[in-house]
């Protein structure tokens, strides 16, 4: 699979399986789904089949008329179009206790709805140089990994663990249970981000610049922290103020 090529067309063709048979295989041999598009009223054994592989592995399909399909490909796609990512996501349960177990003090990062690639690839790049032990996004409704995502990052994304997961308000919970603070950043506050004890294990939520964090996930919050603005613009782009909020973290701990 390529990720270098100047046409972005061609980019998300690299990332497709048409078929049936191939988007069984595709399942079967462990591949991330990031989209899967099933023509409406489609029926068969073959079908049957895939219908009863995606329930298996909690995969969800968009069900479209056949002529989203054709206009996304000219091949003989037989009703069903998978878009399969660049990386295998992780779970945050698994990664917690390989951190714990190796010494550190763990540092995650939350990404509630932000849905620019450009932002999410910026995000990582910075995490990884950080030292970030993983990035947790929702299944929905949130940038996913994509080429563009990648290239954005410099290939960090192939580096650090990224974790897709459901539902993040139950994420988050997890994560105060295994002992994490949990940081809200977010102008809902008067309290700054300087004024937070990083050095405990902890995890940083950001929210996009149109909705910013869910009221769930700030209440759920030990702490909850802003970036300091003297301009009349008042505002910083998501990445910078995660790059800003985790660095301040890195500072405390003398890393």
């Amino acid at each position: 699979m390529s990720f270098n090529n100047s046409n972005s067309a061609k980019r998300e063709v690299n990332q497709m399986v048409f078929g049936i048979r191939a988007v069984i295989e595709a399942i079967k041999a462990g591949k991330e789904i990031e989209a899967l598009f099933i023509q409406r009223g489609l029926g068969g054994g073959l079908f049957l089949e895939l219908k009863s592989l995606l329930q298996e592995h909690g995969i969800s399909a968009q069900q479209v008329p056949v002529e989203k399909l054709n206009r996304i490909t000219p091949k003989n796609h037989q009703g069903v179009i998978g878009v399969i990512s660049p990386i295998t996501y992780q779970r945050i349960e698994d990664i917690i206790p390989q951190v714990f177990e190796a010494g550190k003090v763990p540092l995650v990062l939350v990404l509630d709805s932000i849905t620019d690639v450009r932002n999410m690839g910026a995000i990582a790049r910075t995490a990884e140089c950080a030292g970030v032990d993983a990035i947790v996004i929702p299944s929905k409704g949130s940038a996913q990994v994509t080429p563009d995502a990648i290239k954005t990052s410099a290939g960090a994304l192939f580096k650090i663990p990224v974790c897709r997961h459901d539902n993040l308000v139950n994420t988050v919970k997890f994560l105060q249970e295994s002992g994490l603070q949990v940081v809200c950043c977010t102008e809902k506050t008067t309290d700054s981000i300087y004024d937070v004890d990083y050095t405990p294990p902890t995890v940083i939520i950001m929210g996009s610049e149109e909705d910013g964090i869910r009221n769930e996930l700030i209440r759920s919050a030990e702490h909850l922290a802003k970036i300091p603005m003297f301009g009349e613009i008042a505002s910083l782009n998501v990445s910078v103020s995660t790059a800003v909020i985790v660095y301040e973290a890195i500072r405390q701990r003398g890393i």
